[in-house]
């Protein structure tokens, strides 16, 4: 193992492979890693021996390299301009873009969204705008159900242009939420929910926290990994707005 480069980075080969992953030291107790669109990251407690962080790595070898392939093979979302033909995930399922001049709206037909604005170059803008007002439509009620699940009032929802976080839950007790969402299958925007209606409770990621995420949602672990997949997939719709 290589315990550092000049760029902060650690080394390892595993499987005849020299892997590059992020690490950090944290009040922990436990070493914890994931694999993501970023790559490899490992988290140890402050005082864990290199030669148990190693041994952890080379024990989850095959999964660590399986789950780094995974990412490689998975497609790039596309750049959307706001023309027709072009195809544009909504809750899960592909629809055709059919964009044409007119008074400003989008209406949804079958398997295509037909965008209307008074100048083609707006017709993106059109397009995000109805995105959000549907994403916020099927959010707060989700939100509302899983805060009445532990007895709780609805909280304030709103909507963010994160495009790496998901969600977040303010110290306040509002829930914010990516509009990107709405490219997403429910389910899929139902753990992102329970998630962030979970911390209105517990303001943390402690062993209390996840069990009551469990009891919320009972597939999140899972629900998460195929979230990490799909999210590298979704389009990027940028407007002039």
């Amino acid at each position: 193992m290589d315990r550092g480069t000049a760029e902060g980075a650690t080394l390892i080969e595993l499987g005849g492979r020299t892997i590059e992953y992020r690490f950090a030291r944290r009040r922990r107790r436990t070493l914890g890693l994931t694999v993501d669109a970023a790559g490899l990251k490992v988290a140890a407690p402050l005082r864990a021996p290199w030669r148990e962080i190693e041994a952890f790595l080379r024990d989850k070898e095959r999964w660590i390299l399986r789950k780094l392939d995974e990412w490689a093979r998975t497609p790039r979302g596309s750049v959307l301009q706001g023309a027709s033909g072009e195809v544009l995930p909504l809750f899960g399922a592909p629809y055709i873009l059919q964009v044409g001049k007119g008074r400003r709206g989008v209406e949804q037909r079958e398997a295509s969204l037909v965008v209307s604005a008074p100048q083609r170059s707006r017709a993106l803008d059109v397009l995000i705008a109805w995105l959000k007002h549907q994403a916020l439509q099927a959010l707060r009620p989700r939100v509302a159900h899983y805060a009445a699940e532990l007895g709780l009032s609805a909280p304030r929802v709103a909507l963010s242009n994160a495009r790496t976080q998901w969600g977040v839950c303010t110290e306040g007790g509002a829930i914010r939420l990516s509009w990107r969402l709405v490219h997403v299958e429910p389910e899929l925007a139902d753990y992102v929910v329970a998630h962030e209606v979970a911390h209105l409770v517990e303001l943390n990621h402690s062993r209390r926290y996840w069990a009551l995420l469990a009891r919320l949602y009972p597939g999140w672990r899972a629900a998460r990994e195929r979230l990490e997949l799909s999210a590298r997939t979704l389009p990027v719709l940028r407007g002039k707005r």
